[in-house]
């Protein structure tokens, strides 16, 4: 690190390079993650935060390699324990920028207790969810997105189990924050980066990500740039939930559902096309966007979730200065030497 700019803390101007490294980019040519990580370092860029108060922890899996291509602080940590050690990292340095980086498999699976819980807790933590629907780096065995049916080395005749759905998970864990991106909408993924670390609390942004060796094209239908404006929408904060190519049809409400209409047709206007609230407190209505498949309604990408809640390590630190001030204490020792002790001779 640069000492001359770790004693600075004034406003800076940085561009990708500053959080690049030396390393030579290791994941099968075509992989989604590299447009990921593309759109991670340009997000970085923008966002003005150092790259020494940064860091970047990931758990185990192909995406979990992304740590070594940041210059910044880094950590390649054990499968499923992403969750747990950004966690710990972030109480101890609250002031630092916290970037957890996941699989599907490693996340949902051994790490999808850590994942609730630190959802739930609402750490400060900006935790990316790169879901290809398969385990990449043990070889195409199936993981807890895939559909009920899904062929793959681990199961030759078809899951028998339902998926897990992320924003369901984030929903049910009182989530402060959830967004979605596709690995190829390099604009949309950096406007949703940019807005989860501008959020305080814990961000989930899921990436449909393709992995070309064992599930290439697994989410196809809403990558293909021919028909990715009628079979997904870009959610915006205030804005009207308008999508297609001519950007001629809508979200309307429906009773107690959502329709999807066109302009036009049936006597519907632009009045009646619903404005995106990412900020209110109505579950209901974010996951129902946010399980939109596609079909008959549009894929939901952008930001769908975004407001404020207090956040576990604010709340912890106040705790600490709190106690500090009624018992006075000024170091561990302190702590430690406060309640019942004893000495054995």
């Amino acid at each position: 690190m640069d000492e001359k700019n770790i004693q600075n803390d004034a406003p800076q101007q940085f561009v990708q390079r500053d959080f690049k490294n030396d390393q030579t980019v290791r994941w099968c040519p075509g992989c989604g993650n590299h447009g990921v990580l593309n759109v991670l370092h340009r997000a970085m860029a923008e966002l003005g935060i150092p790259p020494y108060k940064t860091a970047v922890i990931s758990g185990i899996g192909c995406s979990s390699r992304l740590p070594y291509y940041m210059s910044t602080y880094a950590f390649h940590s054990i499968h499923g324990r992403g969750g747990a050690i950004a966690s710990g990292f972030k109480i101890a340095n609250p002031d630092m920028t916290v970037w957890q980086i996941s699989g599907d498999g490693d996340c949902l699976a051994i790490g999808g207790n850590h994942f609730i819980h630190e959802v739930r807790r609402n750490m400060d933590l900006n935790l990316l969810l790169l879901n290809n629907k398969i385990y990449g780096l043990t070889k195409g065995q199936y993981s807890p997105t895939c559909d009920r049916g899904f062929v793959s080395k681990s199961s030759p005749y078809g899951t028998v189990e339902d998926p897990f759905v992320p924003a369901e998970l984030v929903f049910g864990a009182r989530g402060t924050f959830f967004a979605r991106g596709i690995d190829v909408d390099l604009k949309v993924n950096q406007e949703i980066m940019v807005e989860a670390v501008r959020h305080q609390g814990c961000s989930v942004v899921e990436i449909l990500q393709n992995c070309m060796i064992f599930n290439d094209g697994i989410h196809k239908y809403f990558a293909d740039r021919e028909n990715r404006a009628d079979r997904t929408i870009h959610l915006v904060h205030g804005q009207k939930m308008l999508f297609g190519k001519n950007n001629d049809k809508g979200l309307v409400q429906d009773g107690f559902g959502l329709k999807a209409v066109t302009l036009g047709e049936d006597g519907y206007t632009i009045d009646d096309v619903l404005v995106h609230d990412a900020c209110c407190h109505d579950n209901f209505l974010h996951q129902q966007l946010a399980m939109m498949n596609g079909q008959d309604l549009p894929l939901a990408l952008g930001v769908i979730r975004n407001f404020t809640a207090p956040s576990y390590e604010t709340c912890v630190a106040q705790q600490v200065e709190q106690a500090k001030a009624k018992h006075g204490f000024s170091c561990l020792r302190d702590v430690i030497l406060s309640g019942d002790i004893w000495e054995m001779k």
